[in-house]
């Protein structure tokens, strides 16, 4: 199949999984598209069966804002037109959805047109696309695509609720490389930030900083994690909430406590160092930083949120605590890093979750078996 994917560039986890799946679909001969303003991180070295498509939006004075959505629609019907698509996959639906369908109807006008698949991936639902300037014309482009998917079954929930959609939902979860996402010896690297001190732990979090991240809860939990263990806070990654970390550290004296490394392409070196993962988000749709831990045998601590259980099983490869307990998040931490068989339990029963549910092998079918439904689907109907 040829498969043109339409997705953000930045980091973030509807980026990351879309480049995951186009990859993995290049591996299993199909030929991939990917539509974007720059080159999707994680894309990586040169793969047979990819190709990047680059969407420039020119600034004309007569328009105060540019002009996205024109231009990503012309983009994916050139990229459809040259290269005969059989599917667009839209990730993200604000304005991806949108784009996909507008350029679905001028190619439809034209002749044959490729199959819109759009997946929902959180805050193009629960935060951007159920703002009343967006919603209506967001819940329309979902309905009027040709399959729809989420990646959990709280996401599924949140967009008929707030959006009023009508069409079905299936879920397709998140998943990871399982070949790449693996605890491996970082000896070295862990020395670095633990100054060779063998009783230190490495507590770690890797997010895009947004305010719903709670970057001031995260802190507020490591300030009562390291009155009771030696530890580290490593941030791994960046956005507006960079420049709160900074400022709490220093309010609660706990500056020289914390590594902040930025946006890393390569994370497992840095999760294979990791002994907890925090994750005090006040909404996640899935938690794909979770997942990535867990695979990298870190147990994790999070908030009992949105698609948060369906991936992590309480009192199994985690721990799951109500948004404002604190205490507790800090508590079950804690009690993870000062008791090791408990720990290293909680990270292998992790992993193996990880395995069984969510890896490429598993999931990138469910993908290809939506693919082969559209089509036959068109077929039959012709």
């Amino acid at each position: 199949m040829n498969i043109g994917i339409v997705c953000y560039a930045s980091v973030g986890g509807s980026g990351i999984v879309a480049t995951e799946l186009g990859k993995a679909l290049a591996r299993r001969n199909h030929q991939v598209h990917f539509i974007s303003t720059e080159t999707p991180f994680r894309l990586g070295e040169f793969q047979a069966g990819l190709a990047f498509h680059q969407v420039l939006t020119p600034t004309y004075p007569l328009f105060r804002e540019p002009q996205y959505l024109l231009s990503l629609s012309n983009k994916i019907v050139q990229v459809a037109r040259e290269f005969s698509l059989d599917i667009i996959h839209a990730h993200y639906a604000v304005p991806h959805a949108t784009a996909a369908f507008l350029s679905q109807q001028v190619l439809a006008a034209s002749g044959s047109a490729p199959r819109v698949v759009t997946t929902l991936h959180g805050t193009d639902i629960t935060l951007v696309g159920n703002d009343p300037s967006y919603s209506q014309i967001v819940a329309f482009s979902i309905d009027q695509s040709d399959r729809v998917t989420a990646v959990s079954n709280s996401l599924r929930a949140a967009t008929y609720a707030e959006l009023g959609v009508k069409r079905d939902i299936s879920v397709i979860p998140n998943f990871l490389d399982c070949w790449i996402h693996k605890r491996n010896d970082q000896q070295e690297l862990r020395q670095r930030f633990t100054g060779g001190n063998p009783d230190i732990r490495i507590v770690t979090h890797v997010s895009n900083f947004r305010p719903v991240k709670r970057i001031d809860a995260l802190l507020a939990i490591f300030d009562r994690i390291r009155r009771s263990v030696p530890s580290r806070l490593l941030l791994v990654g960046d956005g507006p909430e960079l420049g709160t970390a900074y400022r709490v550290a220093r309010e609660l004296g706990i500056s020289d406590l914390i590594h902040i490394v930025g946006a890393q392409e390569e994370i497992v070196p840095l999760l294979s160092i990791s002994d907890v993962f925090l994750l005090p988000s006040a909404q996640e749709s899935f938690g794909l930083a979770a997942l990535e831990a867990m695979a990298c045998e870190v147990p994790v601590v999070a908030s009992n949120v949105g698609g948060l259980p369906e991936v992590i099983q309480d009192g199994v490869c985690g721990f799951l605590h109500p948004l404002d307990a604190l205490d507790a998040m800090a508590a079950s931490a804690i009690k993870l890093l000062t008791d090791e068989p408990l720990r290293q339990r909680m990270a292998h029963a992790a992993c193996a979750r990880v395995r069984e549910h969510f890896c490429a092998e598993r999931v990138v079918p469910m993908y290809e078996a939506c693919y082969r439904e559209i089509l036959s689907e068109t077929r039959g109907r012709r």
